[in-house]
């Protein structure tokens, strides 16, 4: 297939569109957070639309899920073999024919074939656009800049999608949650098609792995849907269960298989250098974490507080302002001076003190007295610890192995997502029974029962919550312990002149 005129940047040369390509990536990444979001909150409008059985509605997250996670690594090889720019603009079109799909589907196999659609294109698109910052920004202090943009966005994005959920749920139809996505993708694809220009060395030519393609798929669907599964029916379900040993049989036998095969689908070398590792491992338990919090504090405001759609969503704006402030003030700003460990481990921490906060939840706690405190500190937190973690998890890959570095930061986002909700709702659930059991002889009442109700759901939530809290002060101890580089040296990606052996990193001893 032949090229847009603009596609191949010169070695060592700055690309004087770097920063307006930075703005379509931005979109497109936005695009791809917001989506993760805003159908929840338009679900039960689609549900009642479709009529979409209560055993069924899980399939219009899981779908997408499960493409997505599933997927994801391959896409990232595709973006290292066939060209990040070609997979970027390919997977913002499929996108957007998704989102067409899922906005005018007629009935619940559409919706959920439409969803599955959005999962595979954006296993294509996610990667690509994080391996194109890594290649296009050489520079320390504007890579500082530029991931400092998109960690905000991969922060932020998930509580933006509850705000513009909310008004076109509350003011318009559930079907633009889909609709909206069409602009965001024509705008981006047409200027990444125009204005990004793609490193020329940045290419990895060599044969698909279709093992560990295979292998890594299943694996990873296998995982989703273990906890996807664990949530809806229990850990000891026998199909659980099952989804759990497949799963670790087929990652290990993907392991096995990168070991021993010439051009690996995801080449081990990504992996155990230790920055990177610490990375992948940090931000996936922080966003179980993240994720457990955003389901729970949507039904505390919506169904004990009575918030609207759209009041729940402006609830999370502060946590939107922090994450904004955290990543490109404090992150950007301090990256290039101080070692990235010095922002991710405060920044975990920060953010598991602003969720210990939110462990005093009451029926009647006071939104300005402590959930908004709370959510500041955590918005700071993650986002001054999602800047440098970004930044880092491409740090010091040859270019050709940019596209499947990308892609394990967004599995162990897609992963951390699906376990977090799983988990955290499981332990919620249990201690919401337990609680109703324990007190409901002394509710005699209909109000006493009403109030039973809603202070069973907030004890579910504060005992998830706490784990929460410990889940994030254990991703703060990794990146203490794992990630030891120094402050950006301006060297974030290695020349690669195709050597298979180690890459060599710039480590400065703390």
């Amino acid at each position: 297939m032949s090229q847009s005129p603009v596609t191949s940047l010169a070695p060592d040369t700055k690309d004087p569109n770097r920063w307006k390509a930075l703005a379509f990536i931005a979109i497109a990444q936005l695009m791809v957070v917001l989506d993760a979001t805003i159908v929840n909150i338009a679900l039960p409008s689609a549900q009642e639309d479709l009529g979409i059985s209560e055993g069924n509605k899980q399939w219009v997250i899981t779908a997408y899920a499960l493409a997505f996670g599933g997927l994801l690594l391959f896409g990232g090889r595709i973006s290292d073999l066939w060209g990040r720019k070609r997979t970027f603009v390919t997977g913002l079109i499929g996108f957007a024919a998704a989102s067409a799909l899922g906005g005018a589907a007629a009935n619940e196999a559409m919706m959920l074939g439409a969803r599955a659609l959005q999962g595979v294109f954006g296993a294509l698109l996610a990667p690509a656009a994080l391996s194109l910052l890594a290649v296009m920004f050489t520079e320390a202090k504007e890579r500082a800049k530029a991931f400092g943009i998109y960690g905000a966005i991969a922060g932020g994005g998930g509580a933006v999608g509850l705000i513009l959920g909310g008004f076109l749920t509350e003011y318009l139809n559930w079907r633009w949650t889909f609709f909206v996505n069409i602009p965001f993708a024509i705008v981006a694809a047409a200027g990444a098609y125009f204005v990004i220009r793609e490193p020329a060395e940045g290419r990895n030519r060599s044969s698909l792995d279709i093992p560990g393609v295979i292998l890594s798929t299943l694996g990873l669907v296998a995982l989703v849907y273990g906890f996807t599964r664990a949530e809806s029916d229990g850990w000891s379900d026998a199909v659980t269960v099952t989804m759990f040993v497949a799963s670790v049989v087929l990652l290990a036998a993907f392991i096995i298989t990168e070991a021993k095969v010439k051009a690996p689908l995801l080449p081990l070398r990504v992996l155990t250098e230790r920055n990177r590792g610490g990375v992948y491992l940090s931000l996936g338990l922080a966003i179980i974490a993240m994720f457990g919090l955003f389901l729970f504090l949507t039904y505390y405001l919506q169904i004990v507080k009575g918030f609207s759609p759209v009041k729940t969503g402006f609830a999370f704006l502060p946590m939107i302002v922090g994450m904004i402030v955290g990543s490109t003030q404090i992150g950007t700003r301090l990256m290039t001076r101080v070692a990235p460990r010095l922002l991710m481990a405060p920044g975990f921490l920060l953010a598991a003190v602003g969720m210990l906060l939110l462990t005093q939840l009451e029926v009647d706690t006071s939104y300005a007295g402590l959930i908004l405190p709370a959510q500041l500190m955590l918005g700071l937190g993650m986002g001054t610890a999602f800047m440098p973690a970004m930044s880092l998890a491409t740090h010091g890959v040859e270019p050709r192995d940019a596209g499947v570095a990308s892609a394990m930061v967004n599995t162990s986002q897609q992963v951390g997502g699906a376990i977090g909700t799983a988990l955290l709702n499981t332990i919620a659930a249990s201690a919401t029974t337990a609680y109703i059991t324990d007190h409901a002889a002394s509710a005699t009442t209909p109000a006493a029962q009403k109030l039973l109700a809603a202070q069973s759901m907030v004890e579910g939530y504060t005992a998830a919550i706490w784990w929460a809290v410990g889940i994030l002060v254990v991703a703060s101890a990794i990146a203490a312990v794992l990630i030891n580089t120094g402050a950006d040296s301006g060297t974030p990606v290695a020349s690669g002149d195709g050597a298979e052996d180690e890459i060599k990193i710039p480590v400065v001893a703390h």
